[in-house]
């Protein structure tokens, strides 16, 4: 079973959880400020998804409309925030909160792990010879793409495991799972 620390929520989410919900079943939940490996990776990988499915989304739109490489950049990466952040207010929305509240929840569990992982994806595209001419058909650019998620996801997931086991991060919004 993953073990985090839900002690530490922030007063919004936690206060907006338990009003909607009436108390959380915490005995299955190690309050000793750890988190497992698993429990990052999973969080992790919940949140890359959203963000390769915008990114992905973003440089289909950005390259069929002929765009330079920012404005496709910028929209790709707006769309990995969008997706990224819907995965979560799905889930949460799921288990009964607000909008209001799975707005706050999804902010709180996924801006910095979004922010991380987006910042050293497209670092390594932009950073990587030819890649940001390459076009989607031409294996470049879906190697720098996917081998940028890759190096995200390796760099995303001790930040998360350092994160959850505060209570912050993807922490809050496992409480609603």
């Amino acid at each position: 079973m993953d073990h985090m620390d839900h002690t530490a929520h922030q007063a919004g989410a936690s206060g907006a959880r338990e009003q909607e919900h009436g108390a959380h079943d915490h005995a299955h939940h190690d309050h000793a400020g750890r988190a497992s490996w698993g429990t990052a990776a999973k969080a992790t990988a919940h949140c890359l998804t959203g963000c390769a499915i915008g990114e992905i989304l973003g440089m289909v739109i950005g390259t069929a409309l002929v765009w330079s490489n920012v404005p496709t950049m910028v929209l790709a990466i707006a769309l990995a925030f969008l997706f990224g952040y819907s995965f979560t207010l799905y889930a949460v929305r799921r288990a009964g909160l607000s909008l209001k509240a799975a707005i706050r929840v999804a902010l709180a569990a996924d801006t910095v792990s979004i922010a991380i992982m987006e910042l050293v994806d497209n670092l390594i595209i932009a950073l990587t010879p030819g890649a940001l001419d390459a076009h989607l058909s031409d294996g470049l650019f879906w190697s720098a793409l996917l081998g940028g998620f890759a190096v995200a996801f390796l760099i995303t997931t001790p930040v998360n495991k350092w994160m959850i086991g505060r209570g912050k991060g993807h922490a809050v919004a496992h409480a609603y799972h």
